[in-house]
C-alpha cells in the first residue's frame, strides 16, 4: 500500500475532476502491473492497471489500491468494481473507503460477494494522498496547504518590501514540487502588486503542471486569474481539490483566522533580518491558550542550509 501511495502522486493534479488513486498488482512477490489516474480522470487507475494483461496474470494475485474501486456506471467509462470481478484477483487491499455516496462501501461489497477477499486498511498514508478529494466531499471546500518562508526572526521581506531570496535554490525547487502538486495557487492583492509572482511551476518536465492562479483581493481580475474577496469563497473553486495559499502576511492571516488551514509547509532560512516584514498578520487571537495543541508536525527536512517542517492542523 505504500508503494501505491507513492505512485498516486503522479495522478495529482492532473486526474481532476477525479482524485489520483493508483493500483499495484502483485503476483508471487513481483509487481505485475500498475497504473494510476489518467489525465482528465480516466481511465481510472484499476483500469490502468488492468488494461493490455493477460487474463492469467491477475487471477490469484493481490490488487492494492489507495481507493475503493468505484461502483457506479459513468459515461466516461466502467465501474472499476465490474473490471476488478472480472480480472478475478485472490485479494483486494483497499486503502480507504470512497466517500462518494455512489460507492461508498458498494464497491467492496460487490467485490466480496463476487466471492474475492476484501481488506480494507483505513491507511493513514492513502488518506493523507487523497486530502483533497476527502476535504472536498466533507466540508465542502479545497484541502489548504499554507506556505511560509521566513527568516529566523520570522519575517518574510525587509521593511522595504524585498523578499527575493528568503530561502535557498533548493528550498524554491521545493516550493515548485509542492505547486505541481495543487490544483490551484492563491496570493493576497499586496503580494501580486509588489511582487507579481507569476504563479507557476519551473522545475524541468513538470511546466504543464502548473496551478490555477487566484487571487484574495477585491479588485479587477487579471486576465487569466480567479478573484475571490474572502478566504470562504474558495468553496466556489469547484475545479479545485487541493489549494496551495503561498501569501502574503494579509492573506496568510486571512485563512488562519477563518480556520480554513489544513496544513503549513514552514520553509525556515538561517538568516536574521530584524526590522523586517512580518510572516503573519492578526490572525483573533486573544488567548494563548487556545494557541497550543492546534498543529502537530508531520515531517521535517533539511533543504541545503534551509530547513523544512510541515504541520496539520489537530481537528477534534
Amino acid at each position: 500500500m505504500a508503494a501505491a501511495v507513492r505512485l498516486s502522486a503522479r495522478a495529482r493534479p492532473l486526474s481532476h475532476p477525479n482524485p489520483g488513486v493508483a493500483a499495484i498488482l502483485v503476483k508471487d512477490g513481483r509487481v505485475v502491473a500498475r497504473g494510476w489516474t489518467q489525465k482528465g480522470g480516466r481511465p481510472h487507475a484499476e483500469a490502468a492497471a488492468l488494461d493490455g494483461i493477460p487474463a492469467s496474470v491477475a487471477e490469484d494475485a493481490v490488487l492494492y489500491v489507495t481507493l475503493e474501486p468505484c461502483a457506479h456506471q459513468s459515461d466516461r467509462g466502467p465501474a472499476c468494481t465490474d473490471l476488478v470481478i472480472a480480472a478475478r484477483p485472490a485479494r483486494v487491499v483497499i486503502g480507504q473507503i470512497d466517500p462518494d455516496p455512489r460507492t461508498a462501501g458498494k464497491g467492496s461489497a460487490r467485490i466480496a460477494k463476487a466471492g474475492i477477499a476484501v481488506t480494507v486498511m483505513d491507511d493513514t498514508a492513502a488518506r493523507e494522498s487523497l486530502c483533497g478529494y476527502f476535504a472536498r466531499a466533507e466540508t465542502g471546500r479545497p484541502h489548504v496547504t499554507l506556505k511560509l518562508a521566513v527568516s529566523l526572526d520570522g519575517c518574510i521581506a525587509l521593511a522595504d518590501g524585498s523578499s527575493q531570496w528568503i530561502t535557498g535554490e533548493t528550498a524554491r525547487a521545493h516550493v515548485h514540487a509542492m505547486r505541481a502538486h495543487h490544483d490551484a495557487i492563491c496570493v493576497g492583492g499586496v503580494t501580486w502588486r509588489s511582487d507579481k509572482p507569476r504563479l507557476d511551476v519551473r522545475l524541468p518536465g513538470l511546466e504543464q503542471r502548473s496551478p490555477n492562479r487566484v487571487l484574495l483581493s477585491r479588485g479587477v481580475p487579471p486576465d487569466g486569474v480567479r478573484v475571490i474577496n474572502r478566504p470562504e469563497q474558495i468553496a466556489d473553486l469547484d475545479d479545485t481539490l487541493n489549494l496551495y495559499v503561498e501569501g502574503g502576511a494579509g492573506a496568510a492571516a486571512s485563512f488562519l483566522a477563518a480556520d480554513l488551514v489544513d496544513q503549513i509547509h514552514l520553509y525556515r532560512a538561517p538568516i536574521i533580518i530584524g526590522d523586517g516584514r512580518r510572516s503573519l498578520g492578526d490572525i483573533g487571537l486573544t488567548d494563548l491558550s487556545s494557541a497550543h495543541g492546534r498543529w502537530k508536525p508531520t515531517e521535517h527536512r533539511q533543504l541545503g542550509s534551509d530547513e523544512f517542517t510541515a504541520y496539520l492542523r489537530c481537528r477534534v
